[in-house]
């Protein structure tokens, strides 16, 4: 099995000559949301957990200034 030239991973016997760019794409993409995070922001956030739990305590804090500014 011989590589293509401009891919080492791509073997010459895959033919995608009939293949339909982005035919999963918008099943792939429903239901996630995407956010680009600047670099600065990043670093204090290694990954998508520690992100989620942040937000979700600013939520909780968001709800509970909610509640008092209604009373």
């Amino acid at each position: 099995m011989k590589a293509m030239n401009n891919d080492p991973d791509m073997l010459e016997e895959y033919d995608f000559s009939k293949g339909i760019r982005g035919k999963y794409a918008k099943r792939y993409t429903e239901g996630t949301n995407l956010v680009l995070i600047d670099p600065d922001v990043a670093e204090f956030f290694p990954d998508q957990e520690s992100i989620n739990e942040t937000l979700r305590s600013l939520i909780n804090i968001i709800k509970k200034r909610k509640k008092r500014f209604a009373e």
